[in-house]
């Protein structure tokens, strides 16, 4: 079976002064097609690096990352560029929309990038927007927006070239506790409707249980890894 996500042997150690820090020990992880994970953690557990690994953010200083099959690492730049364009999506806890753009410009940019010509972005942007529930606020810019206005607008940034991973860091961490759970009714729509595979690092056990199964690591360790009942292996 080829999973989502598929992590071997995975290590990542940082030079500190005289130390050596070992940020993510020895990491082995699948992640099927369609599962919804939560990584949880304290504050320097390693999640976050995981998290940078697993997307080709962070090169790992040992182990490998195969996505929907393909290796990660071990190939050029450029061909890891591709990868990551063509299966992720990404959602930040700061947004990180571009605040001279509109709403729709920001979501339609990862199309341009791609390639793709201005009219049919454009109409992809607006139906993802639309999918969101802010297709009335296509042409407003970042600063007239609400904080969960932003944040739809990032989903819909995330899932305008149709991923099948979308990997989140702390989504839900500059927001109130109802628009983060109006963030991850969307989030599960999407899980359930197009079967999205979603990697949520958080620090919020409410959100996490909100998802399938939820990864704890300690010390760059996973120490627990638990699936909902129900929600098994096949």
């Amino acid at each position: 079976m080829t999973h989502a996500l598929e992590a071997t042997a995975l290590w990542k150690l940082y030079q500190a002064d005289e130390s050596t820090v070992q940020a993510v020990r020895g990491v082995e992880l699948t992640v099927r097609n369609g599962d919804m994970v939560a990584v949880m953690g304290p504050s320097g557990c390693g999640k976050t690096t995981l998290l940078n690994i697993l997307s080709g953010i962070d090169e790992p200083s040992s182990g490998n990352v195969s996505v929907n099959g393909s290796p990660l690492y071990g190939i050029s730049d450029n061909a890891r560029t591709d990868l990551r364009a063509e299966h992720f999506g990404f959602i930040f806890q700061d947004f990180n929309l571009l605040p001279v753009l509109s709403a729709v410009e920001n979501v339609e940019l990862p199309l341009l990038l791609l390639g793709q010509q201005p009219s049919d972005a454009r109409k992809e942007a607006l139906e993802a927007l639309d999918r969101v529930g802010l297709s009335d606020r296509a042409e407003h810019r970042p600063a007239e927006l609400s904080g969960g206005q932003q944040q739809r607008v990032a989903v819909a940034r995330a899932i305008v070239h149709k991923p099948s991973i979308i990997l989140c860091d702390e989504p839900t961490g500059n927001l109130d506790t109802s628009t983060s759970n109006e963030v991850m009714t969307l989030l599960k729509a999407m899980n359930s409707e197009l079967n999205t595979t979603f990697l949520i690092v958080t620090h919020d056990r409410e959100i996490a249980k909100q998802c399938q199964r939820i990864i704890t690591m300690s010390d760059g360790l996973v120490v627990q890894d638990q699936r909902k009942p129900g929600g098994e292996e096949e």
